[in-house]
This record gives C-alpha cells, structure tokens and sequence, in this order.
C-alpha cells in the first residue's frame, strides 16, 4: 500500500467510528448559543490556530453567531506573550474581552492540553478562566482529549487509528467536524456562496 492508501483508509476508519451523537449535542449547544446572544471564542495553537480564524469566519458568516479568536491579533498576543508569558495570553484575553457565562469557548487542539506535561499550558489556563467565568467549554480534540475532555461540556475526541499520525489527522478532521456544524440545517442559517449558486 502507498501513503496515500493508508492515509485515507485512517481517513475513513475515523469517519466511521467518530460519535456523531456527540457532534448533534455540540449542534444543539451552539443553537443554545445563539438563542441567548452568546459569543463563540475559539482557541488554539499551531495549525490548530489556523484553523481558529477560518472557524470564526464560518460561524460568524454561515450561522450567525458572534464569534472571535485570539489568534487573529497578532500584535496583541505577541505583545502579551513577550510581557507576560506564553501560558497567560488566553486567560488575558478572555479577561479582557469580559468573557461571562453567556459565552462558549470552543477548543481546537492535537492532545487538548496537559497541565501536568506542560504541553499547551495556555489552552488549559484558558479552559481555568473560562471555567471561572462561568462559559461553556467545547472542542474538537485528538489523543485522550487532555485537559479539554475532562472539564468540556460538548468535546468531540478524534479516534486515533495511528499514534504516528495523529495531528494531521486530528487537525483535519478539526475542518471535517466544524463544517458539518456550519452546514448543520438547524445551526447554519446562511448559504455558502457555491451551493447558492448551483440552486440558480
């Protein structure tokens, strides 16, 4: 078999065997969501945080819902993390932007944080605040789930089909999750340019 074999039978195990249950609670959570005028922050890290920005545009665009993400600043989060330390940016942010219980934050990550190990301490001070602050806690995360899983309250856990694959694994299926909830028929409430089209 070629990489390529493998990769998208990894691909398909994963399409199969994800909880779906667990992605149309995640729906409904963001419908909730809206109905209160809540706000969306998403975060992450590396390819993750990429994924953030488009996430935002999609929700903000496709369903409506008030959403932003720390990484499309950069002037702001370089500046905290150079004058107050990498770990802190997002608790900062979430304090500065008056985060309250009417909000969601929602966690795109490979392991979900680990305070333990240290391996992305800002998600999960982040995830302390957001607690505190009284905010819903939502994800799409690899691995175990890390510190994302044990205090979210909607986390879809990618399954790992291969150890030695599981960020671009779990990063991709990070778009693979959102896209379904942005095209969700009761979460989406505008159409994305290309099917408008093809209705004409």
């Amino acid at each position: 078999m070629t990489h390529s074999d493998t990769y998208f039978d990894q691909v398909a195990e994963i399409a199969r065997t994800i909880d779906r249950k667990a992605i149309e609670r995640l729906a409904e959570a963001l419908i909730a969501l809206r109905e209160r005028n809540g706000r969306l922050f998403f975060l992450g890290v590396g390819g993750s945080a990429g994924n953030c920005s488009h996430a935002v545009n999609d929700f903000r665009k496709l369903c409506g819902i008030e959403a932003y993400t720390p990484v499309d600043n950069v002037s702001e989060l370089t500046a905290r993390t150079n004058d107050e330390g990498w770990e802190t940016v997002f608790a900062a942010w979430l304090r500065t932007s008056r985060a309250n219980a009417k909000d969601a934050v929602f966690v795109f990550s490979v392991g979900g944080g680990d305070a333990v190990r240290n391996v992305s301490a800002n998600i999960v001070r982040g995830l302390e605040e957001a607690k505190a602050r009284g905010l819903k806690i939502f994800g799409v995360v690899g691995r175990d789930g890390g510190f994302t899983k044990k205090v979210g309250d909607e986390v879809i856990v990618i399954p790992t089909v291969d150890a030695k694959a599981v960020t671009p694994l779990s990063e991709g299926y990070q778009a693979v999750v959102w896209h379904c909830l942005v095209s969700h028929p009761r979460l989406g409430i505008n159409e994305a340019k290309w099917e408008g089209l093809a209705a004409r």
